[in-house]
């Protein structure tokens, strides 16, 4: 959740900024601070570079959690989370990376250290994952799907 929340902060959105209003902030900012229009000044050159680094993903992050994008790819996602099995799973600092067998990885944000601990001592952490994971917490695709 930190991450999206500085996502938020650094382009000055609130919660509630849609699909236009992000792609509109986004635009606005490289026409301002693309790179190519510092040539000349390598200093400014270097930090348009770093600035635009920094803005493009905090944009593509909340491009990938906004309710928009999760109503695009609802029936996908519905469908690997209900019949493919976790490969594996890495937890760090409230964020749970869950990889697929079918090869797509999601990152689950705002995940509590106990739901974690309950996930990792489950028998049937898959069962866990639907019941208590894959619908409560805000979540972005990390990769897609080798084989579709």
């Amino acid at each position: 959740m930190k991450r999206i929340i500085e996502s938020r902060k650094l382009l000055g959105v609130t919660k509630d900024a849609d699909l236009k209003e992000l792609k509109s902030i986004y635009r606005n900012f490289m026409k301002e601070w693309h790179p190519d229009k510092f040539q000349d000044n390598h200093d400014l050159k270097v930090e348009a570079e770093e600035k635009s680094k920094s803005f493009i993903e905090a944009y593509h992050l909340l491009v990938s959690v906004a309710p928009e994008t999760h109503e695009q790819h609802a029936e996908r996602y519905s469908e690997i989370v209900n019949s493919s099995k976790i490969t594996d799973f890495q937890y760090k600092s409230t964020t749970l990376l869950v990889n697929f067998a079918d090869g797509s990885a999601y990152e689950y944000f705002g995940l509590p250290r106990n739901i974690y601990l309950k996930l990792i001592n489950s028998e049937a952490p898959d069962r866990f994952a639907r019941r208590h994971i894959y619908h409560s917490y805000v979540y972005r695709m990390v990769t897609k799907a080798t084989a579709e």
